[in-house]
């Protein structure tokens, strides 16, 4: 992992493949790190420079205290991009990363050429969820909340199976406030309106078994979007590219190679 410090915040992130290649950017979801995208990175063309990066409070990256705005989340984002120099990227968000890419593309279209909004809202849920949740970490940890989780991650074949251990870990492994800050950064955004100004090619991608960003949900804010297309991932949950990775990369590939990007 390499590290860069901006806003007393150091982020952690991996950059990977050629450097003058077509770039991919990967956000990960709430409770997740940059190995969140492992599965798929060895389906993906190698002509990619592939950028992931851990969000504050997770994984390697820094861990304020406090709630995070979300406008501090696409902050790290953009200035990890301008610190490598990205310009015209691809860029891939799910859940929580898929609110910050919606929020990058809105503010920095220079950055952004294309985007795959994947098992992600423009809102996602209420208020009243979030900080329910926020209190349910902060008295019992997320070991009080983690089966729940991987129920709406998830399909039953999936958590029946061995497979599932290094993601339920994970998970656990999140530190708390780090967790929750984004918790509160996820309860405080609604970007309907921001994100149908946006006009840029964009892919949305959900599992027909997602509990946390029903396909529905992730329907109607690409709709959102003129010209974006949706596609459903079956026998999969909020994380498609970990159950169905072939059918994930074949999708993101396809895209990237009718954009024009790789």
């Amino acid at each position: 992992m390499t590290t860069f410090t901006h806003d007393d915040v150091t982020i952690a992130y991996r950059d990977a493949g050629p450097r003058h290649g077509p770039t991919l950017v990967f956000a990960n979801s709430l409770g997740t790190t940059v190995d969140l995208w492992a599965p798929i990175l060895p389906l993906l063309p190698d002509t990619l420079r592939v950028i992931r990066y851990d969000m504050r409070g997770h994984g390697n990256s820094s861990v304020p205290q406090g709630a995070y705005p979300m406008g501090k989340l696409v902050g790290d984002a953009e200035t990890l991009l301008d610190h490598l120099g990205v310009r015209d990227c691809a860029f891939v968000g799910l859940s929580i990363g898929g609110m910050v890419a919606q929020g990058l593309a809105v503010k920095r279209l220079d950055q952004v050429r294309t985007l795959v909004l994947s098992n992600t809202a423009a809102k996602i849920g209420q208020p009243k969820m979030w900080t329910d949740r926020i209190a349910a970490v902060t008295s019992g940890g997320l070991d009080a909340i983690v089966d729940g989780v991987m129920e709406k991650w998830f399909t039953r074949r999936f958590r029946d199976s061995p497979d599932i251990a290094p993601w339920r870990q994970m998970f656990l492994d999140t530190p708390v406030s780090g967790y929750t800050g984004c918790c509160a950064a996820i309860a405080g955004t609604d970007f309907y309106t921001p994100t149908s100004g946006l006009r840029l090619p964009t892919l949305g991608i959900a599992g027909n078994e997602d509990g946390s960003t029903p396909p529905d949900l992730v329907r109607e804010t690409i709709s959102l979007i003129p010209g974006a297309r949706f596609e459903l991932i079956r026998q999969a949950g909020h994380l498609p590219h970990v159950e169905q990775p072939k059918a994930y990369a074949a999708l993101l590939t396809d895209f990237l190679e009718e954009t024009g990007h790789v």
